[in-house]
């Protein structure tokens, strides 16, 4: 990957040496979670320079004004000045959540992302999209902005439980739908345990900087990686406050789900490609049974930053491998998608 910001490497600290040896700052900070720093910040505090450590709650529920308050907050006390440095060592929620702060504070300043979960490594991390929820809408409001680099390592994956790999796993899949059927048809003949990590994780990552680099505000081409996600992220949104809130990847492979088959019903896949996509997905992640409520699946849907007006805008395979952006869907089709998904 010529000119990528993405750096892979299975060993962490080799990974912060050569960054720190080539880049100066004022003052470094890292940011964590209550989770990353108990389980990967011991994996790399000796090997970083002179710095302080910010601390916030770790979840999606988190990822809100709040949080970054306390981060702004914390970097004013620190008296971070325009020349100094954010670490974020963390998933996809903290990325976000970090990346954002770090771009609005003093507007603008450097930041690095160590991305600890599958999901960070191969979707979040990568591409500069940067935000927070609010008013229970994901990624509602955020900025385009690269990190200087993004240090990807493998050794984090060994923290992960199940649940949350094969949470990220659901962004590998995405990528092979979208733009690579060889791919597919490799991975789908794997479990979640016996897929090889270090060849899919910077094919997935070169993917997604393949896409984004041809169009990094997302005005054409880039919006062919939100396939899964109108729906899926309106069922994300759903459940976070319910007794029984989704992971990011559980969401996204439910709206893989639902629409593969509205692009079957618009003639864009085959019947067997349907057929691939839903039993492979079911495979590995299971049906969420639990009772949703198609009306405000779609009033979320409605605030989904691809919609032109209350135009609904997806993204929707054409064929497996390939990929659609601006499909025009009705609420009708968006319906008989999860009364489909419901019926499995």
């Amino acid at each position: 990957m010529p000119n990528s910001l993405v750096r892979l490497n299975p060993q962490p600290e080799a990974l912060l040496t050569q960054f720190f040896l080539e880049n100066s700052f004022t003052q470094l900070a890292v940011l964590v979670d209550s989770n990353t720093y108990r389980l990967c910040y011991p994996t790399i505090s000796q090997y970083l320079p002179k710095h302080s450590v910010i601390e916030v709650s770790q979840g999606e529920q988190h990822k809100n004004l709040n949080t970054c308050q306390t981060i702004w907050k914390e970097l004013t006390q620190l008296n971070f000045d325009r020349h100094a440095m954010l670490l974020v060592l963390g998933g996809g929620v903290l990325g976000d959540m970090g990346g954002f702060c770090a771009a609005t504070y003093k507007r603008g300043i450097g930041f690095v992302l160590m991305p600890t979960t599958l999901l960070a490594q191969v979707d979040a991390s990568v591409g500069g999209k940067l935000g927070i929820d609010f008013e229970n809408y994901k990624n509602h409001i955020g900025v385009f902005q690269l990190p200087l680099a993004t240090l990807v390592s493998t050794a984090f994956l060994k923290t992960l439980p199940a649940h949350e790999l094969r949470s990220g796993y659901a962004e590998v899949i995405k990528h092979c739908l979208i733009a690579d059927r060889a791919m597919w048809n490799t991975i789908r003949k794997n479990e979640l345990l016996n897929q090889d990590w270090p060849m899919l994780i910077p094919h997935s990552i070169g993917i997604k900087e393949r896409i984004t680099n041809q169009d990094p505000t997302e005005k054409g081409i880039r919006k062919t990686l939100n396939f899964g996600h109108t729906l899926g992220h309106a069922l994300e949104t759903h459940f976070l406050d319910s007794g029984r809130p989704l992971l990011h990847g559980e969401a996204i492979a439910m709206g893989m789900i639902a629409e593969t088959y509205i692009a079957r019903q618009k003639g864009l896949v085959a019947e067997d490609e349907l057929t691939e996509v839903r039993q492979y997905i079911l495979q590995i992640f299971g049906k969420v049974t639990v009772n949703f409520d198609d009306h405000t699946i779609l009033h979320l849907v409605l605030q989904d930053k691809k919609n032109k007006g209350n135009t609904v805008l997806m993204a929707l395979p054409k064929g497996l491998g390939h990929c659609m952006w601006d499909v025009t869907v009705s609420e009708m089709e968006m319906k008989e998608a999860l009364d489909y998904y419901r019926s499995l």
